[in-house]
């Protein structure tokens, strides 16, 4: 029974000195790209635009999250109005009809193309930057006239041009996602900041 807690807690404490590393590196990293995100947001939104935010799996509920951060409030005692945004793979009717009558490629750009207005901005987030249903989404999101900002890992794969393009310098899964959750917070502190 030791020896089972003795190697739970350096599991533990190993993951959270890897995350803390991988946090560390993303600020040379990712610091520029971020702000740059955060410039495109706050324009979008002051001139009346909207957020369209997706990505499969854990970047799904990373979506979400950003979304009803936007849509509420991220900070308490920063009383604003609410800021228009969409996480695309919220609606499983929606999804799964576009899935099942289109292939599951055209998940996020056929919503792109329903609600995606020029002025607006399109977030996609897929930690290998391979995710065709992401990149499929952005490359239609740019034709349309919305800014683009990809989340990704470290990655070669990501071949849709994009306005910002912000990459942790890993390809753990897991960790990647770990520091988008962190940057999408401190992406929407950025933006409450500029009181839109």
């Amino acid at each position: 029974m030791a020896d089972r807690d003795e190697a739970r807690r350096a599991l533990v404490a190993s993951s959270l000195e890897t995350a803390a590393s991988l946090h560390q590196a993303s600020i040379g990293a990712c610091t520029r790209a971020v702000m740059a995100a955060a410039d495109l947001v706050t324009r979008a939104l002051a001139a009346g635009g909207q957020v369209l935010v997706f990505g499969n799996g854990g970047s799904a509920a990373d979506a979400q999250h950003f979304a009803a951060e936007l849509i509420g409030r991220f900070e308490k005692g920063r009383e604003r109005r609410a800021w228009p945004a969409l996480a695309l793979a919220s609606d499983a009717s929606v999804v799964t009809a576009l899935a099942n009558d289109l292939g599951y490629e055209q998940v996020f750009a056929r919503q792109v193309e329903a609600f995606g207005r020029p002025g607006d901005v399109a977030l996609g987030l897929t930690t290998s930057g391979t995710s065709p249903n992401v990149r499929l989404a952005l490359d239609r999101a740019r034709a349309a006239g919305l800014a683009t900002i990809a989340f990704t890992g470290r990655c070669a794969g990501l071949v849709v041009p994009v306005d910002v393009h912000v990459a942790v310098p890993d390809d753990r899964t897991p960790r990647v996602q770990e520091v988008h959750g962190t940057l999408l917070h401190v992406l929407c502190e950025l933006v409450e900041g500029e009181r839109v």
